[in-house]
């Protein structure tokens, strides 16, 4: 091991090292479920939340009853949550159902566990339907994203007595306020210089084990030490559990490279660090289009007149209580088409 001037204080159990469009939100999803999703810094949370499960079980159990074989797409489909709601409700025998997504790896990703689903891969807010040919249209945290224009494209699919059912993300939701207070550590983390201080520091560190200068060594080390107190700092006033955990994850994976160095190649190190630097920037666009993309009251206000503008019924058009709360998890949204 290399002493030096980078001192870690945050004391807990260590783990090993892990592997971590054109527009750079679009991209950033795209690696997100390209796979690569189950890295700390790639992972989000909220869809998995029991009280969004809940809604779409009764959901689908009430168009089940309503429309016993009806035709179904959900918008911006992910790795298909609301697929597999509808699939439990139609008691596994899922009716002709459709999904889009502006990602390939997400497409690519739900027909390898739904290969009875139709993938689409296109933008919201052009969609390649005919007009008035689904009976249902769904979205789980995705039309919000591409704005009014995917509300009229949405609505534009849906047949006579056919439903819209959208989930949106809430303003002063739970949901926004995790990926709000996430979008803060990453950029405490990125201003500090976290990952190139500790890059300068591994390169010089490698050098000096084959026998180079262990000046520059340590002299990359101590400057290092502010990035390590940022990291602490954040964690402090954040929690460990910020950034869905990829700020401890990534500071006790680094410590642990540092400690042990002699066991790790260099390239290997530094490759690492550079694919985590490009993780880590997706991460931060997928947080700031999440906030940016959450609906106060006032839009969703003009979501619900536009919709009824364009001849829905509103039946649902509310707050979603986080179970047990009264914190909004998100908006809800169903109407139907006379």
């Amino acid at each position: 091991m290399l002493e030096s001037g980078a001192q870690w204080s945050l004391e807990d159990e260590k783990e090993p090292m892990t592997e971590s469009n054109t527009n750079p939100v679009a991209r950033s999803w795209d690696t997100y479920w390209s796979g690569a999703r189950n890295n700390a810094a790639l992972t989000s949370g909220g869809v998995n939340n029991p009280t969004i499960l809940s809604f779409w079980k009764e959901y689908f159990s009430d168009v089940r009853g309503q429309l016993p074989e009806p035709s179904i797409i959900d918008i911006a489909s992910g790795n298909g949550a609301v697929v597999e709601c509808a699939k439990l409700a139609f008691d596994g025998d899922l009716p002709q159902f459709a999904c889009l997504d502006i990602s390939e790896s997400a497409i690519a990703m739900l027909q390898k566990r739904f290969p009875e689903v139709n993938g689409i891969v296109a933008d919201a807010t052009s969609i390649p339907l005919d007009t008035a040919c689904i009976d249902i249209v769904t979205s789980q945290f995705g039309l919000e994203y591409a704005g009014s224009e995917a509300l009229d494209e949405a609505c534009r699919l849906v047949a006579s007595g056919g439903q819209l059912a959208f989930l949106l993300h809430h303003a002063d939701g739970s949901i926004y306020q995790k990926c709000s207070t996430s979008l803060v550590a990453v950029d405490e983390m990125q201003t500090a210089r976290f990952i190139p201080a500790c890059t300068a520091m591994f390169k010089t560190g490698f050098a000096a084990r084959s026998g180079g200068d262990r000046a520059e060594y340590e002299i990359a080390a101590k400057e290092f030490v502010p990035a390590i107190r940022v990291m602490e700092s954040i964690m402090m006033n954040h929690g460990r559990d910020v950034a869905d955990g990829t700020i401890v994850k990534l500071y006790r994976d680094v410590r642990t490279i540092h400690e042990r160095l002699q066991n790790y190649e260099a390239s290997d190190v530094l490759d690492w660090l550079d694919k985590m630097q490009g993780e880590i920037s997706e991460y931060a666009e997928r947080m700031s289009s999440m906030c940016n993309a959450a609906i106060d009251e006032k839009s969703f206000q003009e979501f619900c007149l536009r919709l009824k503008t364009l001849g829905f019924t509103l039946h649902r058009n509310e707050p979603l209580p986080e179970s047990g709360t009264s914190t909004p998890l998100a908006w809800v949204l169903v109407a139907k088409k006379p």
